[in-house]
């Protein structure tokens, strides 16, 4: 891997990261993503070319606006730091190929899709869907391949559509969102049909760590407590897309 051009992946990767914010903040409040520019919401102050600097500005910053001393929110960083490290390793699997630009794309909505879910409980239509029509139309330049992204998509979304009405048969009420089921027709493209099984065990997972987390935060888990599940099925399906050969290693080993 050529260590310059690594670097500058990475930068382009947090870069990319920083317009995610604008589109996680921005659909939160119901606001434009293009205008008005980048601004304190606290005391609207206009941000300069040097206080928008992804990752670095946060730091020179100290966490706070240069003209209110709001605090930052982590979001930013955060948001710019998994996006750069992602785009980085789609660089290390694929090269500058024709796949590495379609992967980018794909994660992106991912990464904003999985930000909003996590803030708001909800997985935009906006995102699901045109990332499933993304995606099905990447899969023909994709490993995936046409048919099993095809396949992937249909079977994902069957999957998850029968076990969200047939909870809210037995229980009476939902236990899956709409969204999910949405999102899968996307996912199910990225991973194909192959990949289902071992996208569906490791969210479940995924799923049990992060509740175990909000225990630990003090957050009380019941049973009725929701937790939206879009950001872990996203996260095991960059993770297969990243190693998909041990994902599917291991899963036979395990079961």
């Amino acid at each position: 891997m050529d260590n310059c051009l690594a670097m500058f992946v990475f930068i382009l990767g947090t870069c990319l990261g920083s317009f995610y914010n604008v589109c996680i903040v921005r659909y939160l409040k119901g606001e434009s993503v293009f205008w008005p520019g980048s601004h304190c919401p606290v005391c609207k102050h206009r941000l300069s070319w040097w206080e928008n600097i992804p990752l670095l500005s946060f730091l020179l910053l100290r966490g706070k606006c240069s003209r209110c001393k709001a605090k930052i929110s982590w979001l930013y960083p955060c948001v710019e730091l998994i996006a750069g490290i992602l785009t980085l390793a789609l660089y290390w699997k694929f090269g500058m190929g024709l796949e590495f630009f379609l992967y980018t794309i794909l994660f992106g909505i991912l990464i904003v899709a999985s930000f909003i879910d996590l803030q708001s409980f909800i997985l935009p239509d906006r995102l699901t869907l045109s990332g499933g029509i993304l995606a099905l139309g990447f899969s023909f330049w994709l490993p995936v391949g046409p048919k099993m992204g095809f396949l992937g998509a249909g079977s994902g979304f069957l999957v998850f559509w029968s076990i969200q009405k047939g909870y809210k048969w037995l229980k009476g009420q939902e236990g899956l969102g709409g969204g999910d089921v949405k999102l899968m027709i996307m996912l199910g493209a990225m991973v194909g049909l192959s990949g289902l099984p071992v996208l569906i065990f490791a969210s479940a997972v995924f799923a049990l760590l992060g509740s175990v987390f909000f225990w630990l935060q003090g957050k009380t888990i019941q049973a009725k407590t929701p937790i939206p599940y879009g950001p872990f099925l996203s996260l095991a399906a960059i993770l297969y897309v990243l190693a998909g050969d041990v994902a599917l290693d291991l899963f036979h080993k395990i079961l």
